[in-house]
Order: C-alpha cells, then structure tokens, then sequence
C-alpha cells in the first residue's frame, strides 16, 4: 500500500481505530457515559477525513482509484459516508441510556463498537469498484449486525439474530454465485473492465442483458443485495429482526443498510452494467420490484398491532418507493434533460428518508424505554403524557406517509416525477395509490397518539440523548422538505459515476 491509499481509507481506518478505542475504554473504566462520549466525539475524525476528501484541505479532492484499483473515494461514495456517519452519530446518541441500562451494562461497550465495525464495512462497501473488495465488505457490514441483533439475549433477540445470520448466508452465496458467474462471462472482477468487455462480447437478440450469462448473473447480484435493501421476495426477514431486535438496532439497520446497500447496486449498474443498450432491461426489472414490493409492504402493513413490525413494513414499502428511481434511471438516454433526475431522486430519498425514520425509531425508543409497551395500543393518548414527544413521532409519521411540508412529501415528488419523464407514467400511479393506502395504518397510528384515552394518564420526562436525536432528525426532515435543493444540489455534485452528469 502507498500514502495515497493510506489517504484514500483514512475515514474507515479512522473508524476502525474509533471502534478499538471504545471497546479499551469500556475495558478500563466499565462507564457507559465514558464509552457513549468517546464514541460520539470520536465520530469527528472521519467525518473530517471525509470532508477533506471532498474539498482537498489537505492533499488533492476526491482522489482517484486507489488499491489497486479496487476502492474508490469519488463523490458519490463520499455523498454516503457522510449520510452513514450522519445515522451512525444519531444511533450512538440514541443509544445512550439503552447502552447503561441495567441489561446492557455488561455489554454496552461492544454494542457500540459493532456499530462502529459495521458502519466500516458499509464505509468500503459504497467505495467498492471490485467484486471480491464488496463481498468482504458486506461481510463485515453484515456480521456485526448479527451479534448487535441479538446482544441483549432474550428469545426474540436471538430468534432475530439467528434469522439475520441463515437469511444474510444464502443471500451473501447467491450474490457470490453470481459475481462469479459474470467473471467467467468477462474475465475479469473490475467494474471498469466489466462494462469494457460486455460492450464488445457478441449478444444474442432477444435475450435480456444480451445473454443468458449476464442476465443469471444480474438476477442473482440483484437477489443478494436484495435482502439488504428488503425487497419482496428477500424481505422477510424484516419485521421478525425489527421486533426481536434493539430498537437502536432496528433504527440502524432500517437507514444504514439500507443506504449503503442502494449504492452498491447503484455503482454495479452503472459501472459494470451501463451500457446504453442495457438500460431498458435495467429499468424493466427495477419497475416490476417496485411495484410488487411497495404493494407487498404496505398491504401487509395494514394488519400490524406492534409499532416496531408495522415500521419494518413501513421499511418495505419506502424500498419500493425508492426503487422507483432507480427504475426511472436507465429509461432514459444519458445526456437527455431529466437524465439525471431518476439518481439524484434516489439519493435524496434516502437521504431525506433516513432523517424521517430516524426521527420515528428514536422517539419510539425514547417510549418504549419508559413503558416497556411497544404495541400500538401501547401509544395511546401519548400526546397528554409527552406532548413534546408525541410531536416529533406524528411529524415522523406525516413525513413518512408523504405529506407537505415535510421531506417525505418532496421525496415522493421527485421519485414520481422522474417516473413520469422516464415513461414510466403506470409506476407512478402505483406509487400513487401505495401512498393512499399507507395513509390507513400511518394515521392510525396517529389516532391512537392524539385522539385515544390512555391507560395511563401519568406524565413521564424524556431522557435528554434521545430526545436530542430525535429532534435533530426531525428538523433535518422539515428543513429538506422546505429547501430541498439543499440536498438535491449536494447530490447533483456526487453523481461523478454517470456518464455525462
């Protein structure tokens, strides 16, 4: 390894160091406070090795391949670590008083270093242009998760640990299968190279992706990644992880996986499998996944009564959404008007999208932590017990249904609106129509916090840390609803891997 390639991973050697860092201070002083603050504080490294990336304080900005080729620290893998050290800070914060609870006190110092391990992974994840670098990346995304769902040992917790582990297996062999599948095809593991030879290797008419090597390989890549990004048919490890699951753990899982998985597909489309003449295949494929999963998502949403398995269908259903976007990506002919609108609504949804949820799985936690209720019913008339509270989860909950002025709302704008410029007028009636149906169980969830007697009608005090997340996610979802060229300009500056953006 060179200097340069020390520079180019400086942000995930700076996490990795951080997570070793934590686990040594919770060996000598046994203080969650002390492990909580040096993780939090600690966070301030990468996130200025991330900055000085982009802007070039310190050497040159974004600088190019490095690792022979196999990592790249360019803008748009830039535009996510910023995003995952963003959710990473929020869920430390979050997790403050979970971690020094009496059933976490043993172990409050490996939960958060696991965080920390698996945001690393996801860090060279998104940065990945080589197949074998991004399986062991998702790896080590993966395996922390493992052991972070079931950390507090109850039988739901390592129910939903052991289904993360079998699912996240057969989905980690598949995606191997088919990465191996296009190296026999190309000869080679490159992205770069991947995209050269596919261009020039002979097709056959008819054959979606031009072969019936290329097109096992995509469904199979397609499948893998799949499970991270919960689309119907991998999504069914979802609301069983959610419940059993820490609900900082569900909260973690449900934006960060989530965003670093989408990039990774969204880097392989684009640079191994972005030829022009692949496109329409790209975008026929992507249309049907939406389609079905946020149908799938929100139907079986309706029928919910714990609030941590309607939010993991919720999750379902926002994959959907967001796969709209990516659907309305290769529909359109690169350098067109609206080229570039199907992408940058796609990272702006997930970038709104993880301020939204986070804002609903905090204030969650912050309840749930003080009753131990984490049903439904268990929120009602939440809004003469903890008005402030109540406030920022129905703001969540609106944001998360689509309605003005929030992020959700100019989300959905977007990611419609490119459907419709890319002729893709029917998914976006879809998407329509899953919207009015996820008004039903959104507001009735609503309901239950401003209109339902409570059983309870003692007031009870939010703890500090949690409410400062929450809060801080829920302004950042009203401030890109109401400016949302702020992240949709920051996007635009990212998309470095799309040809004549």
């Amino acid at each position: 390894m060179t200097v340069q390639d020390f520079w180019v991973l400086s942000p995930e050697i700076a996490m990795a160091v951080l997570a070793l860092l934590v686990i040594s201070v919770d060996l000598v002083t046994r203080s969650m406070a002390k492990v909580s603050t040096v993780a939090f504080i600690g966070l301030a490294a990468p996130v200025v090795l991330t900055l000085n990336l982009w802007f070039g304080w310190f050497g040159d900005p974004v600088s190019g391949p490095a690792l022979f080729g196999t990592f790249e620290a360019d803008r748009f893998s830039l535009f996510f670590k910023f995003l995952l050290l963003t959710v990473t800070a929020g869920t430390i914060l979050a997790s403050a008083k979970y971690i020094a609870s009496d059933r976490m006190k043993n172990y409050g110092g490996e939960f958060v270093s696991l965080v920390l391990l698996s945001v690393t992974g996801m860090m060279i994840l998104v940065s990945a242009t080589e197949l074998i670098t991004i399986y062991v990346a998702l790896e080590l995304t993966a395996l922390p998760v493992v052991a972070l769902a079931a950390i507090h040992r109850t039988k739901q917790g390592v129910e939903a640990g052991t289904k993360f582990f079998v699912l996240s297996a057969i989905s980690s062999a598949i995606l191997l299968y088919g990465f191996a599948y296009i190296y026999g095809y190309t000869g080679s593991t490159h992205l770069h190279v991947i995209m050269e030879r596919l261009a020039v290797l002979p097709t056959e008419a008819g054959v979606p992706f031009g072969s019936y090597a290329v097109l096992l390989s995509v469904i199979m890549i397609v499948a893998g990644f799949g499970f991270k990004m919960a689309v119907v048919p991998w999504q069914m490890w979802v609301p069983d992880v959610y419940q059993g699951a820490p609900t900082p753990v569900a909260a973690f899982l449900s934006v960060a996986s989530k965003a670093a998985a989408f990039a990774v597909i969204m880097r392989i489309m684009y640079t191994a499998f972005g030829d022009p003449a692949l496109m329409q295949d790209w975008s026929g494929l992507f249309a049907i996944f939406a389609a079905v999963t946020m149908t799938v998502g929100n139907t079986l949403a309706l029928s919910q009564s714990n609030i941590k398995r309607l939010l993991g269908y919720s999750t379902i259903a926002q994959a959907g959404y967001i796969l709209v976007g990516m659907a309305s990506v290769p529909a359109n002919q690169v350098g067109a008007t609206f080229a570039g609108a199907g992408p940058q609504g796609v990272m702006y949804y997930l970038a709104g999208y993880a301020f939204t949820n986070l804002a609903v799985f905090f204030a969650v936690i912050a309840i749930t932590s003080r009753t131990n209720d984490d049903s439904i019913e268990g929120l009602n008339g939440l809004l003469k017990r903890s008005p402030l509270l109540a406030g920022l989860l129905v703001f969540g909950l609106l944001s998360l249904l689509g309605m003005p002025p929030t992020v959700g709302f100019m989300a959905k704008v977007v990611i419609f609106g490119s459907a419709i410029n890319a002729n893709l007028t029917w998914l976006a009636i879809i998407g329509v129509m899953n919207t009015v149906i996820a008004a039903y169980y959104y507001l009735r969830v609503i309901r239950a916090i401003v209109f339902e007697e409570p059983a309870d009608e003692s007031k009870f005090s939010v703890d500090k840390p949690v409410l400062i997340a929450a809060g801080l996610a829920a302004i950042g979802a009203g401030v890109f609803g109401v400016a949302p060229f702020l992240l949709l300009e920051f996007a635009e500056s990212a998309l470095s891997i799309i040809p004549g953006l």
